[in-house]
């Protein structure tokens, strides 16, 4: 007769006994209470049992069993226990080593193919084993320049007058003649005084420029640069870009310790995968290489050495057609003055006391051809039509004289390839659409912010330290660069003329909020101007911009749908990708929706090309830290 259980809580599923002709033991049993789950059912085969259990009745073959089970279970518990502690830490360190892996095997691959790349090129070329000792000159050098443009030349004077060894190589050394580069705004100026470099505008017949006016379908307003806080002699100069280079190359060659050599340089010398120097070719045809621990690659727009240090993105939305108009008055003196013209803008602002230059805007990368005389006819037929009377004669006459320069408007967001003792600077490094006559403000804050890297460290020599703090370079020139370089590409395309109607009504909306004044127009010629380079500020007026627009949309008769449309189609203006389908509504209400993405799909894509972490949170990338902290 089967024993009863002693433990009330436990209800067994099975008989507590051992039979003669059964083959197993419940020696445990489920239990039917929650708080006992973690004990099991177990089954004892008898032929395993010992001989002193078979010999013993049913109650002691239970009560040992029991105690025997008890024992295995308490055991099971703590391994299990155990089990469970140790479990997350060795999924977690095997999950680490497996990423830790993978990134290292994705780093080693990026290293490769830039090598690849660049050796493919042909733009590296490797020192080793070539078995030449470098050139002893008896000058030594700390840097060398390639390229003595603006950004070259400031450079140049910047570094040797900080007492550094420079050995500056330029192709071309006389004059340039090009029709950009020719407008340097207030914040530029600022960064040109904070060089010392302020007097490079004087004895070249510069001209004051006080701000902008813009003209629309008869329509005109006038946008003054806040210059209010600055002293007097602040503002924008125009000039002739080739006199402007000249000033500041003469300031170089007078620093006894800057060397500047006409010679085209063909490749960069790599050793060990960091840059050791350049190859190049002088003047008369000899093949030189020179070496320093540091190497500034900044010769211009049209750069053969970028592709060994960055990953060149180079788009070419229009090309700019110049002339020079002489001796005719502007409406607006000491103005740069914007027509939003049809198919795109038209650019004039004063160069000297009696020039004005004229660059108007071509969309596409074909021109009509100069040489049959379709492009003298385009310019009288479209674009002559279009500008404000007073400088129609002037323009016609600069036609006729048949000098029409050309230059293609290419943009390229900084994307570099961080190489050990080289450096890209200017336009070879980071190109933004002319129009608003940015390039040369952020090529001289670049500087700037170079100077003050490399002010602490006397000695260049020590390769890694050096390319941390170069690294440090490419996060913070990010807040100025890209501010200005998204401004230029977004007005751009808001001045453009489209068939689109979002796009017709962003241009209209853009010109109306400028004409308001105050902060509507203080806010973006602070940010045009470089006098206020702030990412948050100028996404905040793109957007007030839309918000406007969108407010006109609503008028004259805003109904409860219709302000409930405007404020949604606003908060969703982020993810303008994902709303073409919300509203089927009234096809004005579809009109207002179309206006808001327009508005995103223009400044967005420029953003996320600049990149949004370095532009609006620098202070989060590790590089923001690497540099060496002046003394």
């Amino acid at each position: 007769m089967s024993q009863p259980n002693p433990n009330p809580n436990h209800m067994f599923h099975g008989p507590d006994r051992l039979g003669q002709e059964g083959r197993c033991l419940w020696g445990w049993a489920q239990p039917r209470s929650p708080r006992h789950r973690s004990i099991v059912p177990c089954k004892l085969q008898r032929s395993l049992l010992p001989a002193y259990i078979r010999n013993t009745t049913s109650l002691q073959r239970n009560a040992v069993v029991s105690e025997t089970h008890c024992s295995i279970s308490s055991s099971a518990l703590r391994f299990h226990n155990r089990l469970k502690m140790f479990n997350p830490y060795i999924l977690g360190a095997f999950l680490a080593s497996v990423l830790g892996f993978l990134l290292l095997y994705d780093l080693r691959e990026k290293e490769r193919k830039i090598k690849r790349h660049r050796l493919a090129d042909g733009l590296v070329t490797s020192s080793s084993g070539i078995g030449e000792c470098p050139q002893d000159d008896g000058f030594g050098t700390d840097v060398i320049i390639v390229g003595a443009g603006v950004a070259g030349s400031a450079l140049a004077h910047t570094l040797g007058k900080d007492g550094r060894r420079v050995h500056v190589i330029e192709r071309d050394l006389s004059e340039p003649d090009r029709i950009v580069g020719e407008l340097l705004q207030p914040g530029g100026y600022l960064k040109l005084i904070e060089l010392g470099l302020e007097d490079c505008v004087e004895e070249i017949d510069a001209q004051r420029v006080l701000g902008y006016a813009l003209f629309k379908d008869g329509k005109n307003t006038r946008l003054s640069y806040p210059l209010e806080k600055f002293h007097s002699d602040v503002s924008g100069r125009s000039f002739h870009n080739g006199r402007f280079i000249q000033r500041m190359r003469e300031k170089v060659a007078s620093l006894p310790n800057v060397r500047m050599e006409q010679g085209t340089v063909t490749s960069l010398l790599e050793e060990n995968g960091a840059i050791k120097g350049v190859q190049y070719k002088t003047k008369t045809g000899q093949e030189l290489k020179a070496y320093a621990p540091l190497t500034i690659v900044c010769d211009g727009c049209f750069s053969n050495l970028r592709r060994s240090l960055c990953n060149p993105k180079v788009d070419v939305p229009s090309c700019f057609v110049g002339l020079v108009l002489e001796n005719c008055q502007l409406p607006f003196a000491n103005h740069g003055h914007v027509i939003l013209a049809d198919p795109s803008p038209i650019l004039l602002y004063p160069i000297s006391s009696t020039e004005v230059r004229c660059l108007v805007d071509v969309p596409g990368q074909k021109l009509p051809s100069i040489a049959n005389g379709e492009m003298a006819i385009y310019l009288k037929n479209r674009v002559a039509p279009q500008l404000p009377p007073q400088l129609y004669d002037a323009f016609i006459s600069a036609i006729d004289q048949g000098k029409i320069r050309t230059m293609p408007n290419r943009s390229m967001p900084a994307d570099p390839y961080p190489t050990p003792g080289a450096l890209l600077m200017g336009d070879a490094f980071n190109m933004r659409h002319p129009l608003t006559g940015g390039g040369m403000t952020v090529a001289l804050s670049d500087i700037v912010i170079l100077r003050d890297l490399l002010k602490p460290l006397p000695n260049l020599n020590d390769g890694v330290s050096l390319s941390k703090y170069l690294e440090s370079f490419y996060t913070l020139r990010k807040p100025v660069a890209s501010t200005i370089n998204t401004l230029a590409g977004a007005l751009y395309k808001v001045f453009c003329a489209s068939p689109d109607q979002a796009r017709r009504e962003m241009r209209e909306a853009c010109f109306d909020y400028l004409s308001l004044g105050g902060v509507c127009s203080a806010g973006p010629v602070a940010l045009l101007s470089g006098l206020n380079p702030c990412p948050l500020s100028l996404v905040v007026h793109f957007f007030a911009v839309a918000v406007y627009g969108v407010g006109r949309l609503l008028l004259p008769f805003p109904s409860l749908k219709r302000l409930w449309i405007g404020a949604r189609l606003i908060s969703v203006c982020l993810w303008a990708s994902n709303i073409q389908g919300l509203l089927m509504g009234e096809k004005k209400d579809l009109k207002k929706l179309n206006f808001v993405v327009g508005a995103s799909n223009i400044i967005f894509p420029i953003i996320k090309a600049e990149g949004v972490r370095q532009m609006f949170f620098p202070v989060t990338v590790p590089a923001y830290y690497r540099a060496p902290r002046a003394k």
